[in-house]
């Protein structure tokens, strides 16, 4: 007996990495529940094995015994208890080894499914994906591997379960971590993230060195990082935004690629009125809303955008009101309809000169993204 236990403990450490020690207690608890299944549970009895050797010692009320003094189904009921202990003690090893994953990245291998959860082989557990937490339109093969986010670490019958997710706006975070050397650094920080699973998502970024461009580094040499997570996400398009201490800024880069003419915030009530050419605001807006939500998720601002009137679109440039109504009577009615005109066509308008013209098709310039 002495030797098996030996033999049990050295098999259970190498091939289940289940701790010595605490094999050796559950061995332990489970002779001791035995013992007073047949001594009594007012007998004073102590159950301790020797480490080295393997060797039972058993004392009941200072007086030492043996297994064969149980008697056959006492030493059964021994065995039962022992084989019992051993697996808790093993799903336990299991449960502290993969509890401090929860809210980290994993890669599982798809091994079945299970209605319409799927069930992934985490090294030695496994994880489900529910269906709500999966993106949409995702499919996936048996043997495939895939990054899951893990949301939780469950204690169930069989073991610990991981109940993990790839639609959680936290598996962006980490995915980000894991490509970009300057986030896992410090050097670059996320400062929010706004997903719509299998989509799109836009993620601010702020570099914490003046000579560290944040969203350069989250692309990448020749976007060799952000191919990287747009790959691993099924082509799920992503918009990296600078973070910008200056709300208008902040507003204006996360409504991108829109072009902004004006914002006017009201920070009491964390709101903004965006203006947009008539041209820019389908973009602004985005398909079915999106790119105006994600913004507004994104910064924690209302935003409620609007078309600008064409003759004050050309105003905010600093361009006169006399030679707005001249431009207006020309046709040329936004900053985009100035941009496609050609010089000639500028300069055969009555009234403005070749140093006006010159300096209209600068400002428009410079307006233009």
């Amino acid at each position: 007996m002495n030797g098996d236990i030996l033999k049990i403990v050295k098999h259970l450490e190498k091939e289940k990495g289940v701790d010595r020690e605490n094999l050796f207690q559950a061995i332990e608890s489970a002779l001791l529940t035995a013992s007073k299944k047949k001594l009594g549970e007012d007998a004073e009895t102590e159950v301790h094995i020797d480490r080295k050797t393997g060797k039972i010692s058993i004392t009941c009320n200072k007086t030492k015994i043996t297994l064969e003094d149980f008697g056959r189904v006492a030493a059964q009921t021994a065995k039962q208890v022992m084989i019992q202990k051993i697996r808790e003690a093993e799903k336990d090893m299991v449960f502290q080894e993969f509890k401090p994953t929860e809210g980290a990245l994993l890669s599982g291998m798809v091994s079945r499914f299970e209605h319409s959860n799927v069930i992934l082989t985490v090294g030695k557990t496994e994880a489900i994906l529910p269906y709500s937490e999966r993106m949409p339109g995702e499919e996936f093969k048996r043997g495939a591997w895939i990054k899951v986010y893990v949301l939780e670490v469950k204690k169930v019958g069989r073991g610990p379960q991981l109940v993990v997710s790839r639609s959680n706006s936290e598996m962006i975070k980490r995915l980000f971590e894991l490509e970009v050397p300057e986030i896992k650094e410090g050097v670059v920080e996320i400062k929010s993230v706004a997903r719509e699973p299998g989509n799109r998502t836009k993620i601010c970024v702020h570099s914490k060195m003046e000579n560290v461009d944040s969203v350069g580094a989250c692309v990448g040499v020749k976007g060799a990082r952000i191919k990287n997570i747009i790959k691993e996400l099924g082509k799920e398009k992503i918009d990296i935004i600078p973070w910008s201490e200056d709300y208008k800024l902040y507003i204006s880069n996360a409504l991108n690629p829109a072009r902004i003419l004006d914002i006017k915030i009201k920070k009491k009530e964390m709101s903004a009125v965006i203006s947009v050419a008539e041209e820019q605001l389908s973009l602004a807006i985005g398909k079915g809303g999106q790119n105006a939500r994600l913004a507004a998720k994104l910064t924690g601002w209302k935003i409620d955008i609007k078309v600008m009137e064409k003759a004050k679109e050309l105003s905010l440039l600093g361009i006169s009101k006399k030679i707005v109504d001249k431009l207006l009577e020309a046709g040329l009615g936004s900053i985009e309809d100035i941009a496609k005109a050609d010089k000639k066509k500028l300069m055969a308008i009555k009234g403005i000169g070749k140093k006006t013209v010159e300096k209209i098709l600068k400002k428009v310039k410079d307006a233009r993204p």
